[in-house]
């Protein structure tokens, strides 16, 4: 009777862990590459925080400089002005630094102040006479100027002769004229400023 012998595979052994080729090097560069690759990551995950934290520096700004379409908010300290009106006729050089008219405006300025009259100022340009000095006198009248002063020969002139007329309105002749009725006369020089301003104070009271 014939044996039958059984063949057996003999199993292998489990494969062992393979080293890359070149050795020590080789795995150094290995390790050196995987660390490359983390920092890499790391770079472009902070250079995304940043792109972040810069776009929202940007809309901060956007929304900080957009333009308010609010109305602003009036000044409690300006003035409020009652409907007298105090006018200032002048000669050709106007209200210019150093002339009497200069000081003449600052006092009407002071009395502005204290009785809050609107004040303004026109010049009689061309010829200086009295013919023509009374066309911009009628201006003012025409305005409704409460109060009238006048500085320089032919404006004070013209601004005489026209007060008999115009009795509501109160005239203020600096350098000239004769005062009475509705004239008040002031004197050039020191003090000026204090007259003209005391003189526009009782014009305007008087016609309030």
């Amino acid at each position: 009777m014939s044996k039958q012998v059984r063949q057996v595979t003999q199993a292998r052994p489990a494969k062992e862990a393979q080293t890359p080729a070149g050795g020590p090097l080789a795995v150094a560069g290995l390790a050196a590459a995987r660390w490359l690759r983390a920092l890499r990551g790391r770079t472009i995950a902070l250079a995304a925080g940043a792109v972040a934290v810069v776009g929202a520096l940007v809309v901060t700004g956007a929304l900080l400089s957009r333009h308010d379409d609010r109305p602003p908010i009036p000044d409690t300290r300006a003035r409020h002005y009652t409907e007298t009106d105090a006018c200032l006729l002048t000669d050709g050089d106007g209200i210019t630094a150093g002339t009497t008219a200069a000081d003449v405006w600052q006092g009407m300025q002071d009395a502005s102040r204290t009785t809050h009259a609107r004040v303004s100022y026109g010049q009689v340009t061309g010829e200086q006479s009295v013919g023509n000095a009374r066309p911009f006198l009628n201006g003012m009248l025409q305005r409704s100027c409460d109060v009238v002063l006048a500085v320089g020969r032919p404006e004070v002139t013209a601004a005489s002769e026209t007060a008999p007329h115009h009795g509501k309105i109160g005239f203020v002749l600096v350098g000239g004229g004769h005062a009475g009725g509705n004239v008040t006369t002031v004197r050039a020089g020191d003090g000026l400023r204090a007259d003209v301003a005391a003189a526009v104070e009782r014009a305007v009271r008087a016609r309030g």
